[in-house]
């Protein structure tokens, strides 16, 4: 049996901070502002697939109020929900995501993000697809304010 799972997830912002996607320090002049490293399209995945084990969302599970996750690497969420999965006999096949901004570039990271996700999770870099976009102008993201990630997973029983 396969199951499938969306996911989203959406931060500001600020000056001081790293700015962390799929794993990935990108070079910018802002950073995601949250409780942890505020990777957007980790906390996407997350979501995603743990939507798609039933498993509740990542707030169930990485408590923003908790001092463990303070700072934290994503990359540790999404060891932590594979493993929870491997525990129920389900692995993740798949992924494809969204990251929505209007700068930076993204496109050139794609391979390094890929890699770090692919670790994570225990997958080939073949089964991660990454997008990127912009908003047009359109709203916080549009104005540069905000990032936000769409993602779909995949899991099967094995």
């Amino acid at each position: 049996m396969e199951y499938s799972g969306i996911g989203y997830d959406l931060h500001r912002l600020v000056e001081g901070r790293k700015l962390m996607i799929g794993g990935v320090e990108v070079p910018f002049d802002k950073g995601s502002q949250g409780h942890s490293d505020g990777d957007v399209l980790a906390h996407a995945l997350c979501d995603a697939i743990l939507g798609a084990a039933s498993l509740g969302d990542i707030g169930t599970h990485f408590l923003d109020s908790d001092p463990k996750w303070k700072g934290a690497s994503s990359l540790i969420f999404l060891e932590h929900v594979a493993k929870m999965l491997a525990d129920r006999r389900l692995r993740v096949v798949h992924v494809d995501a969204i990251v929505i901004c209007e700068r930076p570039k993204l496109g050139p990271h794609f391979p390094a993000m890929r890699a770090a996700l692919g670790k994570a999770l225990g997958l080939a870099t073949d089964q991660i697809n990454l997008k990127a976009k912009t908003n047009e102008g359109v709203d916080a993201v549009g104005r540069g304010e905000a990032i936000a990630a769409h993602a779909i997973a995949t899991v099967r029983q094995h």
